[in-house]
């Protein structure tokens, strides 16, 4: 029994109206709705399945994040792009961070974990995925958590990073909370979610596969994801481009919306996606940089 949300998580209102209706394409093909709130525009999936339940929509073989298998075309594509957003990231980190502690909430098979320590970081991990987290700690040769309730508040971190992971968590208010409470008065935290005021989610609607229900309860756009951090003391000091990701997102939207990935139609969605996005900065996915 999937469970309904009366009050939006952002704001408190009770008032929201259906936004659009979606479909689980990748593991259960259930259906889902996603509604607005009224009062302050966050739109989130609702009902949603109840906390304990939600890992069996993560039970697939194609969920690369978790399996890291190359056993599709997406995911072999995936894989050989990770090398260079690892990179790229690090980069980013680097420019806004001193070095020093970093935790990755949702560090999947670890491989932004590894390279970061081989460079010099003391790292520490969250995941919530028992594969993937085992996967992580033979890499890191280190033992990693299993919940963001199990890091020590004792030990403030210089760089908190959550890579397409808070449009997962369960109890929004209280991950935002805890990573306030772990982030060093200087810190810096790094967000990184789909925007889905994007083009590609215009385009592929119900089909944009960045909805990812009932796996992403949360639905960001640049001015939600401002009062969400607002609320909490902190302010967004930048906002960057994942342009890599209006492509792969139109694979897989295409994949949902016609039953095969058509690499040509994707290819020209992503690049027109990215095109009309220089203007008002609403690439597929973003990078929110936010500081206290």
């Amino acid at each position: 029994m999937n469970i309904e949300l009366n009050n939006c998580p952002l704001c408190n209102s009770g008032q929201f109206n259906l936004y659009i209706p979606a479909k689980d394409f990748s593991v259960s093909k259930e259906n889902f709705n996603i509604v607005e709130c009224q009062q302050c525009s966050f739109r989130f999936t609702n009902p949603r399945p109840p906390e304990d339940r939600l890992g069996k929509y993560y039970e697939s073989e194609d969920y690369i994040s978790h399996t890291n298998k190359s056993n599709n075309l997406l995911n072999r594509i995936y894989k050989v792009a990770r090398v260079y957003t690892i990179q790229e990231k690090s980069k980013l980190l680097r420019k806004w961070s001193k070095k020093g502690n970093l935790l990755d909430i949702g560090c999947g098979t670890g491989e932004f974990l590894q390279y970061n320590k081989f460079i010099g970081w003391q790292v520490n991990g969250v995941e919530v995925n028992q594969q993937a987290r085992k996967q992580a700690e033979n890499k890191l040769s280190q033992t990693l958590l299993s919940s963001l309730d199990k890091v020590q508040e004792d030990k403030k971190y210089q760089a908190i990073t959550l890579w397409h992971v808070l449009e997962h968590v369960a109890d929004l208010e209280e991950t935002c909370t805890k990573i306030i409470k772990l982030l060093d008065t200087n810190g810096t935290l790094i967000v990184a979610v789909p925007n889905c005021e994007s083009y590609d989610a215009g385009y592929y609607k119900e089909f944009w596969a960045a909805y990812d229900v009932p796996r992403h309860l949360y639905h960001f756009t640049k001015a939600t994801m401002e009062r969400l951090w607002e609320k909490y003391g902190l302010s967004i000091k930048a906002v960057l481009p994942m342009k890599l990701d209006a492509y792969y997102v139109s694979m897989l939207s295409e994949k949902y919306k016609n039953g095969s990935t058509n690499l040509i139609s994707a290819g020209r969605v992503g690049w027109i996606s990215n095109y009309k996005a220089k203007k008002e900065n609403n690439y597929s996915s973003l990078i929110y940089i936010i500081k206290k």
